[in-house]
């Protein structure tokens, strides 16, 4: 399968998932990963046999646990590896390349100690599309409000990066690395546009930020 831009009937119906929370990957995002788990080296080892393919997906602290472990979202992200290397003790250190979203359609049974899934890619066709123009981004806006996200959180930020960035990819950058909690991070996965995503991401930044400063106010007095 070619990895830039496959097309949908390359795309596989079946294939491992790795559950993590807090890890969020995206169409043509980059995310590292330090695999030292047995099944997940099992994992790692079977996917680089056969299309290098791996599902990212959040566990879902919701609902009961089942009893291949604990319950996932239904939206995930597949990835390819597309870069890999192993440490003398024996980890894996790999990148996901983010391809296409899916839907959990069935979660069949484990391979390995490593949870599998059946994926529907319906309602996510224009992920594996050529990246388009963000029609309603607001670039300025969102610096104004990660600087103070950043400040509030006292995150150092490459600043010169950040702006050499274009839209498309400042915005998947952001909403992958940014240290939202899982739900958040999965309102961004599962937003249907990336208007709607630049949207949701400005939202969560100006929350945020607000709350934090709300947090560290000092009291007001009381008229007695």
């Amino acid at each position: 399968m070619g990895h830039l831009r496959p097309r949908p009937e390359d795309l596989p119906e079946t294939f491992p998932v790795f559950p993590l929370t807090g890890a969020l990957l995206l169409p043509r995002g980059k995310l590292p990963l330090n695999i030292f788990e047995p099944r997940y080296l099992a994992m790692t080892e079977d996917a680089l046999a056969a299309g290098r393919l791996i599902g990212m997906i959040q566990p879902d602290a919701q609902p009961p646990p089942i009893a291949t472990g604990p319950a996932l979202y239904r939206i995930g992200c597949l990835g390819r590896i597309s870069s890999f290397s192993e440490t003398e003790d024996t980890r894996y250190l790999i990148t996901l390349t983010g391809i296409i979203r899916f839907a959990i359609a069935e979660e069949l049974a484990p391979l390995h100690g490593y949870r599998r899934v059946r994926a529907d890619y319906a309602r996510f066709a224009a992920d594996i599309e050529p990246a388009a123009p963000v029609a309603g981004f607001d670039r300025a806006a969102l610096l104004a409000a990660l600087r103070a996200y950043f400040a509030h959180r006292a995150i150092q930020a490459n600043w010169e990066a950040i702006d050499s960035m274009a839209d498309d990819t400042l915005l998947t950058t952001l909403c992958m690395a940014c240290p939202f909690e899982a739900a958040e991070k999965q309102a961004l996965l599962e937003a249907a546009t990336p208007d709607d995503r630049a949207a949701t991401l400005l939202a969560l930044l100006r929350i945020d930020a607000h709350a934090t400063e709300a947090d560290t106010a000092p009291p007001r007095s009381r008229a007695s």
